[in-house]
């Protein structure tokens, strides 16, 4: 398998959709979250593969967005593009660059809505969410926080970044069980559903193994959002299905297999093998299992298929299970960041 050669195929459908009306939420258009995650995919993928067309992208992309009068409505969500913007400033040192990021700093850290406690409120578009925690948080804004404050030097921001990963962690997952609520309201004081919805539980099993990555500290807070990683992986293990893919509901064997949720704990697990955080046998072959059904999702033109759209809160099984499917810019982001951790035995193969 060469994942260099199927990385540039995903890279392809993302900078040409193409008339396919099966790719019409494949959308980069937009400052919003589908497209951050997308973007940071393709920044790990130039970071590992040297792929100019990736570095090329990316700066297309971002100037032609940072030239555009019409600035993005601010919340949870349009924070997302600002960490592949600090990787970027990281690397060339562009001032325009610094100064979109330092708007974002100062929105999140002043004037973003908090929960009790001073949790970042998961406020959208759509909806302030009021006292609502989600999982997606800590992928949205909390490692463009932990990126700022390392590029920048501001331990105000690496410290704020921990301390969200913990409030979540505290209110979101069950420690019976391991896995992660989708969200948390502490107007009431539930977990909505009680959902272990898949992609809400990668959206840690990555933003962790890249929180430490992105800081490098085995310090207190480190150690506590480690070890709940651990046993969220452990839980995993437990409820992947024997074709690699994980369901929608995690634990509801009748609900469809999901590719983004797979593609992002494939990452999270094989990363986590790098690091160090997990040793067993058993682990690896969870991961390579995994990031195979994830392969077998892509079609020849390179879009992810089996993706669940965009998902809000649920208060039921029933709507999760309702939830489209269709080719995302999040779907191909996801699976950009596993083929990263696939590529040296591209070169191991040699």
């Amino acid at each position: 398998m060469n994942y260099h050669a199927l990385a540039d195929r995903v890279l392809a459908v993302i900078k040409n959709p193409g008339s396919d009306p099966n790719n019409a939420t494949l959308n980069m258009n937009e400052w919003d979250w589908p497209t951050g995650v997308a973007l940071y995919g393709i920044y790990k993928t130039w970071q590992q593969s040297g792929s100019k067309d990736a570095l090329d992208y990316l700066k297309s992309w971002y100037g032609d967005m940072l030239s555009r009068t019409e600035k993005p409505h601010r919340n949870v969500n349009s924070v997302a593009p600002a960490l592949a913007l600090t990787c970027l400033y990281e690397e060339t040192h562009d001032e325009a660059y610094l100064a979109e990021i330092n708007s974002w700093i100062d929105w999140v850290m002043n004037e973003m809505p908090r929960t009790e406690y001073g949790g970042l409120q998961h406020c959208t578009v759509w909806n302030k969410h009021y006292q609502q925690l989600w999982d997606d948080t800590l992928v949205m804004v909390c490692l463009f926080l932990a990126k700022a404050g390392m590029v920048l030097k501001r331990r105000d921001l690496v410290e704020e970044a921990k301390y969200q990963f913990l409030i979540h962690i505290r209110y979101l997952q069950n420690v019976k069980v391991g896995l992660f609520y989708h969200g948390w309201t502490f107007d009431g004081r539930n977990n909505f559903a009680g959902a272990f919805w898949a992609r809400g539980n990668a959206w840690f099993t990555v933003a962790a193994v890249e929180l430490y990555d992105i800081v490098g500290e085995d310090d207190a807070s480190m150690r506590l959002i480690k070890s709940a990683w651990q046993d969220q992986v452990l839980a995993l293990w437990k409820l992947q299905r024997v074709n690699g893919l994980y369901t929608t509901l995690i634990n509801v064997e009748e609900t469809y297999s999901e590719t983004s949720a797979t593609a992002g704990i494939a990452y999270g697990v094989l990363k986590g093998l790098r690091l160090g955080w997990l040793t067993e046998d058993k682990y690896k072959e969870m991961a390579d299992l995994a990031a195979n059904a994830v392969i077998d999702k892509i079609d020849e033109n390179g879009s992810v298929q089996g993706v669940s759209r965009g998902t809000g809160m649920g208060h039921d099984f029933q709507y999760y299970k309702d939830v489209g499917v269709s080719p995302t810019a999040y779907g191909q982001g996801l699976t950009f960041l596993m083929l990263t951790e696939l590529m040296p035995r591209d070169e191991a193969a040699k």
